[in-house]
């Protein structure tokens, strides 16, 4: 079975930071793509895109709003985490992990889509 769990949330007052990890079971991260996103808890309809590691090898990517203070990595085996420094009250958020992965699948490869559940971030004035 293939799951992603997300850890790592709570609460903190701005300035503060966070460490959040997701880690996989049942696949790995070595040809995949990774993504935070992250979602309004009163929207649900809404997701943004966080941070981002393509499966090219290139760079990291980041939404505007968190570059500087938020960073992802992965170890390319079964965990990703961001880290988050300087948060915002806008920051406050319902994060979630997805990863599109190669697998093997017979003789070729699938691409599949996995997301976590969600981890909630608050931050307070």
């Amino acid at each position: 079975q293939v799951q992603l769990v997300e850890s790592g949330g709570g609460s903190v007052q701005a300035g503060g930071s966070l460490k959040l990890s997701c880690v996989a079971s049942g696949f790995a991260f070595n040809d995949a793509t990774l993504t935070w996103y992250r979602q309004a808890p009163q929207n649900e309809r809404e997701r943004e895109v966080v941070a981002r590691i393509p499966d090219s090898g290139e760079s990291p990517e980041y939404a505007d709003s968190v570059k500087g203070r938020f960073t992802i990595s992965t170890d390319r085996r079964d965990t990703m985490t961001l880290q988050m420094t300087d948060l915002k009250p806008a920051d406050t958020a319902i994060y979630l992990c997805k990863v599109d992965a190669w697998v093997p699948a017979g003789p070729t490869r699938k691409l599949i889509e996995v997301w976590g559940h969600g981890t909630l971030v608050t931050v307070s004035p």
